[in-house]
Formats: C-alpha cells, structure tokens, sequence
C-alpha cells in the first residue's frame, strides 16, 4: 500500500534525478559552444585554439561525470562555471568590423538615399560571371521613384541539401527594372562558409542589392542551383513598406556592422523580420519555422503569400526558372525573359 511517506520518497528521487538531468543538459550545451567557440574564435593561431577546446573538453566531460558522485559534484561546476563566465567575456569581447580584406564580390556594402518619392542605391552589384570564380565585379548607383515599386517577387534557390535553400527577394518597378537583394555571411579573401561558424561570430552579416542578371543567374548558370521564382500577393503599398524597411537596414549595416547568424540572422530569418511587418499577425510565421528554409515556398503557399496556380506541387513545377534562365542568357531583357507571361503575367 502507497502511503504519503512512500509518495514523499518517491518526489525526493525524482526532483534530485530531474535536478541531475538538467545539470548533464547544461554542461553538454555549454560544453558544445564553449568548445566551438574557442576553435573559431579562441586565443592564438589554429593549433593553440584546438588545444584550449581540447582542455575545455576534457573539463567539461570531468564534470559530467562529478555531477554523479556528490563528494565531488559542486566543485566541478564551480569550476566549469568559472570557465564560462570567461567564455562569456571572449564572446562578448568579439566585435564586428566592416573593414575586413573581403572577396571582391562581398568588398561594397549598399547604402541608400531616400528624399520624398526618389531613392537611390548605393553599389547595386551587377557582376559580370564567366564562371563562377571569374567575373568582373561592377558596382553601379540606381535611382528608382518609391511610386513606381509594383511588384514582390520570392526566390528559393537549392543546391542539393534537403530541406536547405537560399532565399531572396526581388523588386519590381514599373519600368520594367527588378532590384533584388540578397542576405549573406560577408566572407574574406580565401574563406569558405560554414553553417558551424556562422553560430561563432565569424561572418558578418551583408545585404547584397544587386541586378538579377547577377544574383539569379550565377545561381542558375554557374552553380546549377535550381531556382524557383514566385510572385507573390503583396499589395504595391506593402512592397513599399517593405522596400523602406530593408533600406533602412541597408543603411544601418552601412553605418554600423553586424554579425551575421546561422540561426537568428541567416538569409532567411534575416527576410522574415522584414516580411512579418507587413503581413497580419495571424499569419506571421515563428522564426525557427524557417530553420528549414527549404520549405518556405510551402508555408508562403499555404499562408496564401505566393499567387497560386492550382496545387502547391503544379504552383512549384510552374515557377522553376531554370530554363528559361539558361535561355535568357543575361543581356537587358532578362528579367523579362526568365519571366514567362503565361506563368508570371506582366
């Protein structure tokens, strides 16, 4: 028979257990980025970061196994925690910079001026590709009128990782022209990108406004990427919203720079923080949603973002760009031609 002595017990074991799971959960966390850290942003040259995340590692698995023995338990976390009050000082010691050795293609940030209905942007890329490592970088100034802005176009671009894309944005004016910007980890001469650095503060974050002659077709003509270009259903007064909204962002990277993240501050996540400021509350997507970004076009469909044309998978099929993209093989004309009427209207 259970009486309350036995139900007391019972508690006891359970709360201590609980307690020691969410300490083993702590320390595995800490231990994690503590290392990670280090690795990419530690004291010294490569060898010496490896050997503080090394000694880091061997700390943090003693303390998890001191957390199971009591004698022993709270002078390991004392110790641990010591440890990363001083990762927290080396984190926070990390500041951004815009003055970096850049790849050529990331080396201009955008700007912009913004007096009653003209804007005018500030290096607008618009490369010249070859292939994908020899191009010419062209910066250029473009002047649009804010009451011209007409359309919202949304692009997913995969390379082959399920679930994962690159998405962009693409204004479109009445003048026939389209401006689209891009979010990206601002990588040096000779740096590749890596999603587990971009968690430690080792790419800045940049804006890439540029022609699509630029963004798409490097994506489509020299990276074999598949691309899906979508109209969606944003109204011209909230693409103008939205068009300020990213400017001003532009302008504040410009003035003063910022990390960029693989979590919180991606292509992604990075678009949506704009994008939910003009869509209704009700259909605002949390953040970690878009994680999985490679499913975004999905979500658009479903929260009614993206103009339909019958099925989500006929809708999908339809807007994949590739084609016609090989077809326009750049010159003026392409943003109208990778564009087919049928499909995008005009």
């Amino acid at each position: 028979m259970i009486d309350g002595a036995s139900i007391r017990r019972f508690l006891i074991g359970f709360g201590k257990a609980a307690g020691v799971a969410v300490l083993v959960a702590l320390v595995i966390a800490f231990g994690g980025w503590g290392a990670g850290l280090l690795v990419f942003a530690g004291p010294g040259n490569s060898e010496a970061r490896i050997a503080f995340a090394s000694c880091f590692g061997v700390l943090s698995l003693g303390t998890l196994i001191a957390i199971f023995f009591h004698r022993w338990r709270w002078r390991a976390l004392a110790v641990f925690a010591l440890s990363c009050v001083a990762l927290l000082v080396l984190w926070t010691s990390i500041d951004p910079r815009n003055d970096r050795d850049w790849q050529p293609d990331l080396a201009a940030l955008a700007w912009a001026e913004v007096h009653d209905d003209t804007v005018t942007v500030h290096n607008v890329r618009n490369t010249v590709y070859r292939s994908e490592t020899d191009f010419d970088v062209r910066y250029e100034d473009r002047t649009y009128r804010l009451s011209d802005l007409r359309t919202l176009d949304f692009m997913l671009s995969h390379w082959g990782a399920p679930g994962i894309a690159h998405t962009i944005l693409s204004f479109g004016f009445a003048d026939g022209r389209y401006l689209a910007v891009s979010i990206e980890g601002r990588k040096e001469k000779g740096e590749g990108y890596s999603a587990i650095k971009g968690l430690f503060k080792q790419y800045e974050l940049i804006y890439v406004l540029a022609d699509e002659n630029d963004l798409i077709r490097l994506r489509t003509d020299f990276r074999g990427e598949d691309v899906y270009l979508y109209r969606t259903t944003s109204t011209p007064e909230e693409v103008r919203v939205l068009f300020l909204d990213i400017l001003e962002k532009v302008n504040d990277i410009h003035r003063r720079p910022q990390f960029y993240d693989t979590f919180t501050g991606n292509c992604t996540t990075s678009l949506v923080q704009h994008v939910q400021k003009i869509r209704p509350p009700e259909r605002r997507v949390p953040w970690w949603r878009m994680l999985l970004n490679g499913h975004t076009d999905r979500m658009a469909y479903e929260g009614g973002w993206i103009a339909r044309t019958g099925s989500f998978e006929e809708t999908k099929a339809l807007h994949h760009i590739n084609a016609y993209a090989k077809d326009a093989s750049g010159g003026e004309s392409y943003s109208v031609r990778i564009r087919p009427e049928r499909v995008y209207g005009r």
